[in-house]
Formats: C-alpha cells, structure tokens, sequence
C-alpha cells in the first residue's frame, strides 16, 4: 500500500505544480475559445489541461517501475506500455482538438486508432470470468473488437461529463478510488497477482484528478479539454480491462469458500460491460441520454447541446457548486455502492443505506423546488439562497424587477449591458 500512496502522490504533485505552467503556455499559444452557446463559464478559459495529466501520467509510471513491489509489474507484462502507447496518442488528438476544434468523425476515428494500439500491444479482453463455469475464451477478433466498443464508450461518457468546473475531474476521481479499493481488494485479499496492473492504473489515475482539481474547481482556472478528459476515460477503461480477463473464478471459488460468495467478490468484474456501468453510471447514463436525445431531434449523436445532466440541474436551480456536488454524490453511491456489495456486505443493511442515501439523493434534487422561509432574526446565520425568500427581501425583490437573480450561492445581482449599450438579461 505504501508504494500506491508514494505513486499517488508523487502523480498529483507533479499535475499540481504543472498545471500553472500549462496555463500560461495555453494562453500563449490561443487556446482560449470563446464562450459557445452551450457553455456555462462567462469568460474565455484556456484548455490544454490534459498537458499537465499526461505529465503525471509518465511521472506515475516511472516511479512505479523504480518500486520493488511495483517493478514486477512492468517486467511480468507489457500493460504498461500499451497504456502509456495508447494514452500517448489519445492525449495528442485531444490536444489538437482543444487548439484546433477537430470534428467528431475525425476524433473519432483517432479514439479506434489509439485503443487500437493499446490493444495491440496486449491490452484486450481475452476471456470473460464466469463464476461456476470456468473461463470463456474469446477469439482474438471479438476480444479486440470488445476492448474497443468499452474503451470508447468510458471515453465518451466522461467527454460528454465534462461540462461544469471540476466535474469530470472529481467524478472519475471518485471512479478511481472505489475501482481503486476494489481491484487491491482483489490482489491482497483474493491472491490475485494478476490485478495488480488495474490497482497501478487506478492509484495513477486518481492522483492525477487529486492533483488536477485544485485548478479545475469552481471557478476554474484552467480546463482540462479534451486531451485531459479523453485521457483519463482511456485510464478508467483500460483499468477495467486488465483486471477484466485476467481472474480466475476457480480461484475465487477457492479463496472465498463457496460460489455464492466468489459470485459476490466477482460482481464488479465477471461481466465487463457490468463494470464501466457501475463504477461511472452517471456519465454513462448521460451519454445515452445525450445520444438517444439527439438522435430523436434528427441531429448527430456527437453535436453538442445543453441538454446534458449537469444543465438540467442548472436549469431547474441548482447552483454551479451544488449541480456538481450532487452529481459527485451520485457517482459515489453507486460506485462505492457496488464495491461494497462485491465486498460481501450485508444484505439488510446494504439496502437500509441504499434506501437511505437515495431519500438524501431526491431531497437534494428538489431543493430548488422548496421555498424556505427563515425568520429575520435568523438570516444571518443561513446562504443568502434562504434569505431572498424572507418577506422582506422578498418585497426588495419585487421592488426591484430589472435585478438578475439566479438560485444558488452563486447570484449575479448586476445588469449585463449589450454590445448596443441596452441592458440585457443574462443567460
């Protein structure tokens, strides 16, 4: 454990002190676009943050190979490698969008060519794991042509995710610490050596978000792009697939002492569609929603709208930080949610919490529904959210109709004058 913490750490220093540096080079250089349509941020923010993630990246990786424990993993496979083959030019279609705004065939078809090298280079689904009946084995063109469809797929899905200051960063950090718990659960507790790829892969990853997210949260300094949002959904993606493939059931079996609960310790794994769903079900979720809604408008599944989970919380009144903090509560029940039912939990009291954090999850939804009234000698002690519904800012409200007020802690109570020197409404 201590040689994941030394890499952990020494990945989010390095992301950490080179982001600043890359913010200035993506100043330089124009990587600021302007504010689109669909964007939430008011101000041209500079991009290229995936530069300082990739940098981790190469830092995690040889630091890990200098470790006792942790060489045996680049000497015993060629995962790392084929990560690194992959993840290099994954980052490099990702930098050239955020510079040069590629289209969606043209990434697209460099996403199949990068996966389609990691995979060529040994990182592929070669059987699937079912408990009770052994190991499936694939043939070479349906393991590559899976690996493929799942890695593009979790790339995608945190794309489409990255629309709010600090979101994607902290959702896949979340992803990558309960994939994390799981897969050297998997290694110390089961025995199984070959999880120690996907334990490496994940304690990288999630340095790289920890080391990421001071810059990226709300209101952000730098944004990761494209090069840093695709690259991490490679990492996620390819943690999955190591570990998926490489486990013996049959020694599940033996280690737990009975199938029903090897089929428990194997929830996360033995199906490795299961997996991505899990550990990342809210960007998931939001791709689909984000494809079958474009596809019913007659548009392109990859034309970009503000139709995605984060606006729809932004539109019915959640502030900036409250959207993205409830978008990481969700993502943390069902990803630590799964962990904890392939750690053999107890049923009864899985389904109490369940019941439970989903109540917390309804109630934090609807906030912006309620309409809290606080006596006016307690409105001081509340957010400035509880008090604009007091009877007398209330009155204030009504008495000054040209004021933009938006719900959240973050209100804007100054008039936008358009380019015709007419006050406007802001968006």
């Amino acid at each position: 454990m201590r040689e994941y913490l030394l890499t952990l750490c020494v990945t989010a220093a390095v992301v950490y002190l080179s982001t600043a540096p890359v913010r200035k080079f993506a100043i330089a250089i124009g990587a600021c676009p302007p504010v689109r349509a669909r964007d939430v941020h008011r101000e041209p923010t500079p991009r290229l943050g995936g530069i300082a993630m990739f940098c981790g990246l190469c830092a995690g990786l040889l630091v890990a190979a200098q470790l006792t424990n942790l060489s045996s993993v680049f000497s015993h496979t060629s995962e790392p490698r084929a990560l690194l083959s992959g993840a290099s030019i994954i980052w490099l279609l990702g930098v050239l969008d955020d510079k040069w705004e590629l289209g969606s065939i043209v990434k697209l078809g460099g996403q199949m060519v990068g996966v389609g090298v990691m995979v060529a280079q040994g990182l592929s689904i070669l059987w699937l794991p079912i408990p009770g009946f052994g190991n499936f084995s694939l043939s070479p063109t349906l393991g590559a042509v899976l690996t493929v469809v799942l890695v593009i797929i979790t790339i995608n899905a945190v794309n489409f995710v990255d629309g709010l200051d600090g979101l994607a960063a902290g959702v896949t950090c979340i992803a990558a610490c309960a994939f994390f718990l799981y897969a050297y659960r998997m290694w110390y507790g089961h025995g199984v050596e070959a999880a120690a790829p996907a334990t490496l892969f994940a304690a990288i990853l999630l340095g790289m978000c920890v080391g990421f997210l001071p810059h990226n949260a709300h209101p952000a300094r730098i944004f990761m792009g494209d090069s840093g949002s695709m690259l991490i959904g490679l990492m996620l993606a390819a943690s999955a697939i190591s570990i998926t493939g490489n486990v013996d059931p049959d020694r599940i079996v033996a280690n737990s002492g009975s199938e029903s609960a090897a089929v428990h310790a194997m929830v996360p794994v033995y199906m490795p569609l299961l997996l991505p769903l899990t550990i990342l079900a809210v960007p998931v979720a939001d791709l689909i929603l984000a494809v079958l809604r474009r596809t019913y408008r007659g548009q392109s599944p990859f034309q970009a709208d503000k139709g995605h989970l984060h606006h729809r919380l932004l539109q019915i009144g959640h502030s900036h930080s409250r959207a993205v903090l409830i978008m990481y509560f969700w993502s943390a029940f069902v990803s630590f949610g799964a962990v904890s039912y392939s750690a053999g939990a107890s049923p009864n009291v899985l389904f109490l919490a369940v019941v439970t954090l989903s109540i917390v999850g309804v109630v934090l939804l609807l906030l912006p529904r309620f309409t809290p009234k606080v006596p006016r000698w307690a409105t001081s002690f509340v957010p400035p959210r509880y008090r604009m519904y007091s009877p007398t800012n209330r009155q204030k409200t009504l008495a000054e109709p040209n004021l933009n007020v938006t719900h959240g802690d973050d209100r804007e109570a100054q008039p936008q004058v358009s380019p015709v020197g007419q006050t406007a409404k802001k968006e």
